[in-house]
């Protein structure tokens, strides 16, 4: 059974960097694309992120472009959200995600870890 565990959230002033961790387990995860999503409080989830397995295609949400680097170590299984330059409206639950799909529906996604609270101050 596919396994996500999120750890690195946290409270962050506006302008500063966090760094997220996605560590999977359950499965051989070469065939999978690995992505994030957020929810902020009365949003629905949104695509932030995504890159597959192999680490040869990335695609960003143009509200994190430029501010945001996905990356994955396949020896350790993980999967990495670094954020920079991070404003208040980056305020969420942040999810990492799992999926043999490309796609920026959230219901595409079959595999969801439970997620890990982001804050930004102003």
């Amino acid at each position: 059974q596919v396994q996500l565990v999120e750890s690195g959230g946290g409270l962050v002033q506006a302008g500063g960097s966090l760094r997220l961790s996605c560590a999977a387990s359950g499965r051989t995860f070469t065939s999978y694309v690995m992505g994030w999503f957020r929810q902020a409080p009365g949003q629905e989830r949104e695509f932030v992120a995504r890159v597959t397995w192999s680490g040869l295609s990335i695609y960003y949400a143009d509200s994190v472009k430029g501010r945001c680097t996905i990356t994955r170590d396949s020896a350790k299984n993980a999967v990495y959200l670094q954020m920079n330059s991070l404003r208040a409206e980056d305020t969420g639950v942040y999810y990492c995600v799992a999926a043999e799909t490309n796609s920026k529906d959230a219901t595409n996604w079959p595999y969801w870890g439970q997620g890990t609270q982001v804050t930004v101050a102003s």
